[in-house]
């Protein structure tokens, strides 16, 4: 099992040194040590090879692989670089870096889809820029997708189903703008991907 904080620091415990389904569980805290102030934000299980996106809501991210999230004592290491302000968003689990698609949206509607391949693969960092927002906007929902998957965006009473031949309007590169998504489906609540 791996855990991220809100620091960026990534932690590794074996599952089966964590107490069986009887009781109340005991504090990450006795067998870990995080930083004064940081709090857990994510964890994440899976084989040592499996790549993830870590991001923050500062629009950077990059590749890695659980393997380098395995810090190997109780301090944890430093692995995603969280400027002021920003938060640590939960792994995004891909199935295969050639072939997926990241799928951003912004609080004000836009959306942005580019291919994993066009990030970097990093062990540690801050990572390239994902999307460019106004100094407001922050992302909303962030996913993978593949050719040929539908995209389901869901607002508060309502939801827009695109196919893919629609979501290739929303194709660009890394760090662009994004196009704003049609009148009504603009506040967006979440994203969800399903098979084409």
């Amino acid at each position: 099992m791996y855990f991220l904080d809100s620091t960026g620091r990534s932690y590794s415990l074996l599952a089966n040194t964590l107490p069986s389904a009887r009781g109340q569980g005991e504090p990450l805290t006795t067998k870990l040590n995080p930083p004064t102030g940081a709090s857990f934000k994510s964890l994440i299980m899976g084989e040592p090879s499996q790549a993830v996106i870590l991001a923050t809501d500062a629009c950077y991210g990059f590749v890695t692989t659980l393997a380098d999230l395995d810090a190997g004592n109780k301090n944890g290491k430093a692995v995603v670089t969280v400027s002021e302000g920003a938060n640590l968003l939960a792994p995004i689990v891909l199935n295969d870096v050639e072939k997926d698609f990241l799928v951003i949206v912004s609080s004000e509607g836009r959306l942005l889809v580019f291919p994993v391949k066009d990030l970097p693969k990093l062990s540690k960092g801050k990572g390239n820029k994902l999307i460019t927002l106004d100094a407001t906007e922050t992302m909303k929902s962030v996913v993978v997708c593949q050719a040929g998957n539908k995209l389901v965006i869901n607002t508060s009473n309502r939801h827009l189903t695109l196919k893919w031949s629609d979501v290739e309007h929303y194709l660009g590169e890394r760090g662009k703008r994004g196009a704003k998504l049609p009148r009504g489906f603009q506040r967006v609540e979440s994203v969800v991907v399903e098979k084409g």
